[in-house]
C-alpha cells in the first residue's frame, strides 16, 4: 500500500486479512482511496486493539466478515472480485479497482533449516551485519528475522550482506 496506494486515488480497493498489517495498510489506503473494504476469513480481527479501533472508526473503511476472495476478475486491470462466505458458501461479486493482500508470510527458509539458527516462525536469525549462527554464512531479505519485507530493503540488505561476506573472506583467507 505504501508503494502503490497513490495509484488508487478516488478508487475502491479491498484489503484482505485481519492482522496488524491488513489494518495498518487499510488505514493508510484511506489517504487515497474513496473506499477500503477489509475482507477477513474470520468473524473477528487478530490485529492489535488500537488498530481495530482506528479502522472501525474510519468512515472510509468497511468490513466483510467470514469471507475469502475466491477470484479476481478483469481484463487488463482489476475490475471486480468474487468473494465467498466461508460459513454459508454464498458468493458475491464486488466491483473494485484494486486488491491488497495481507494474509501472512511464510519464510522460504527450508534450505537453512538445521544449518543456521531460525526463530520460532522459521526466519533466519542474524546480527546487525547479517551474519547467521554459522561463521561465514549471511542472510538478507525476507527470509531474515526483522526484515522490512519490501523489495528495496531486501536489495539494500543483499548489498550489505555481500560486503560483510567479502570482509569475512578477506579476514579468513
Amino acid at each position: 500500500a505504501t508503494c502503490d496506494g497513490a495509484f488508487f486515488k478516488g478508487k475502491k480497493v479491498i484489503a484482505v486479512g485481519g492482522g496488524d498489517s491488513a489494518l495498518q495498510e487499510g488505514i493508510f489506503l484511506t489517504r487515497f482511496a474513496e473506499r477500503v473494504t477489509i475482507v477477513h476469513r474470520r468473524d473477528k480481527l487478530r490485529a492489535s486493539p488500537i488498530l481495530q479501533e482506528r479502522a472501525k472508526m474510519n468512515p472510509k473503511i468497511s468490513f466483510i466478515w467470514d469471507t475469502v476472495v475466491d477470484k479476481i476478475e478483469g481484463e487488463k486491470k482489476v475490475e471486480s472480485v468474487l468473494v465467498k462466505n466461508v460459513k454459508t458458501g454464498a458468493t458475491q461479486k464486488l466491483p473494485v479497482d484494486g486488491i491488497f493482500v495481507f494474509i501472512g508470510h511464510d519464510p522460504n527458509s527450508g534450505l537453512a533449516k538445521g544449518f543456521v539458527t531460525l526463530d520460532e516462525k522459521g526466519y533466519v536469525v542474524t546480527d546487525s551485519s547479517f551474519s547467521t549462527s554459522v561463521p561465514g554464512v549471511f542472510a538478507a531479505g525476507e527470509v531474515r528475522k526483522g526484515a522490512v519485507r519490501q523489495l528495496v530493503a531486501a536489495c539494500g540488505e543483499g548489498c550489505a550482506a555481500a560486503l560483510a561476506a567479502q570482509a569475512f573472506l578477506d579476514d579468513h583467507h
